[in-house]
């Protein structure tokens, strides 16, 4: 067992007294930056002094500048070896993510002489990295499947690296990245500094680090989605696929003045519902992992210049979106995986801004909205549109009472999807078809939630950005819970309950 050192009290220190550079301090300060968040103030000062760090930490709270700084600061003396290659690699598990960290990155390096960041992530062609490799550069942020592939080459030497920060390790975990990731670190000099952060710190995650990290200090803070108070969390519930269809339309008028994310199992489901909600008069679009990268980008572009107000995604294309004007998350289907409500719920609220977040919840899905509930003490409210009332309520027996049911509408697509012409070529009679799409041949069966779709793990040609799968891929809660290889989470049986906390943050030293 890993020996705790308790506190009282979360520590709160000013930049300038955790020893990070001047001009580093000063920058922040012209950004109104004077105090840290709860893990900013837990984890820089261990990693300031020397420690290797592992913390949990959701999104939204800082923890990009808490590892950034730190790293940044070793910049200003000098490399230890005299050769090319990066003095700091931060690993991302999406190409959304890395690009964000990056940016930031970049911002922060204006302040240091000569400092110049790379990003590598796949679906950008390998010749325009190799240019950009061959040219002197300190941070390097970078996803493992192309950054497995360049080292391959021999593009990359980690001669003089200083510190590798691990971002978001749970969903590299997930996405089946565990052997590029051991691959990665293998390369790399003994005596670096190691930083990984994570949404969560579970049993998996920790025997995955343990060889990566020297005497850890581990910074936990409280995992709970009620620690982010300026977020309103809610449910409303619903019977089924087209009531659900009814509600995101109600919810994104209501929601008008906003951009919202509206989060779906998989990427047929995010295509199908941007398609309706296009025919409904929204400005949606839909992103997922089977889009090209300059697709997915150009997507951003449109949302971050409201051009767009709706972004249909899964969890896996929307890792790493930061965009000020999402003022609204939907869960039209709610995720599989507990971990990933919370990195839903994170694109809302940032930055101390304000936020709702709404999950529709039929009978299918109850357990797992008491799942996250128990797992992260959430206390839901509850929300009911005017005229599209649920018939299921919590702790009725039997079903539903007819009406809407829990299939898609019958007809379907006819043919192909529509390309902003067509639509639904049958309306659906309420009672739960067994139609589905009609076309691109076959397309779904009965259930809404069947284990043999596709998942969001790119296709083929995107150097493995993901080798495992989300929707009937190795991470499924019938795996193994005993293996971290095939990227399983847990046995899907509910955690025990943790307590709420308020960013209250534990520290304590790790021995394994």
């Amino acid at each position: 067992m890993p020996h705790r050192e308790t506190h009282s009290d979360t520590p709160v220190n000013a930049f300038a007294e955790m020893g990070l550079a001047t001009e580093l301090v000063q920058e922040l300060a012209k950004l109104g930056i004077t105090t840290p968040t709860p893990v900013q103030a837990a984890a820089i000062p261990q990693l300031m002094a020397g420690h290797d760090v592992m913390a949990s930490a959701q999104t939204g709270t800082g923890k990009t500048a808490a590892f950034l700084l730190p790293a940044l600061h070793k910049l200003f003396k000098p490399a230890k070896h005299n050769a090319r290659g990066p003095r700091v690699l931060v690993l991302t598990p999406t190409r959304e993510l890395a690009e964000q960290v990056a940016k930031v990155a970049t911002d922060y390096c204006k302040l240091i002489p000569r400092c110049k960041v790379a990003c590598v992530v796949g679906g950008v062609p390998y010749p325009v990295q190799n240019r950009m490799l061959a040219q002197p550069y300190d941070v390097l942020v970078a996803t493992p499947g192309r950054l497995s592939d360049l080292m391959r080459g021999g593009r990359i030497d980690f001669a003089r690296l200083d510190m590798l920060v691990l971002d978001e390790a749970d969903r590299m975990l997930d996405m089946g990245f565990i052997d590029e990731v051991e691959a990665i670190v293998s390369a790399m000099p003994k005596d670096r500094q190691t930083a990984l952060f994570s949404a969560t710190l579970s049993e998996t995650v920790q025997r995955f680090a343990g060889p990566m990290l020297r005497d850890p200090r581990l910074v936990e803070m409280e995992v709970t989605a009620n620690a982010q108070p300026q977020i309103e969390q809610a449910v409303h519930y619903a019977d089924g696929y087209e009531h659900k269809q009814k509600l995101v339309a109600a919810l994104l008028k209501e929601a008008s003045e906003t951009q919202s994310i509206v989060f779906t199992a998989t990427k047929a489901d995010a295509d199908g519902l941007a398609e309706w909600l296009k025919l409904e008069g929204f400005r949606a679009a839909a992103m997922h992992g089977d889009l090209a990268q300059r697709d997915r980008r150009r997507t951003l572009d449109r949302l971050r210049r409201a051009e767009i107000d709706i972004l249909v995604a899964t969890d896996v294309a929307a890792r790493g979106i930061d965009v000020a004007g999402i003022g609204l998350v939907l869960n039209f289907d709610l995720p599989r995986f507990a971990e990933d409500y919370i990195h839903r719920v994170g694109r809302t609220g940032r930055a101390g801004r304000t936020g709702k977040a709404i999950s529709l919840v039929t009978k299918n899905d109850f357990m797992l909205l008491t799942r996250i509930r128990r797992r992260y003490n959430i206390d839901f409210g509850t929300v009911s549109m005017p005229g599209l009332e649920a018939r299921f309520k919590p702790g009725q027996g039997g079903g539903t009472g007819g009406g809407y049911g829990d299939r898609k509408p019958s007809g379907g697509y006819k043919g192909k999807r529509p390309q902003g012409g067509g639509g639904y070529a049958g309306a659906g009679n309420g009672g739960g078809g067994r139609g589905g799409y009609a076309g691109n041949g076959g397309g779904y069966g009965d259930k809404r939630h069947s284990d043999s779709r596709g998942s969001d793990a790119p296709r083929g040609g995107e150097s493995r950005e993901a080798r495992g799968s989300f929707g009937g891929g190795a991470s499924t809660p019938n795996s193994n819970p005993g293996s971290f290889r095939n990227g399983s989470r847990d046995s899907g049986a509910p955690r025990a309950e943790r307590p709420a906390g308020n960013g209250e943050t534990r520290q304590r030293r790790a021995s394994w």
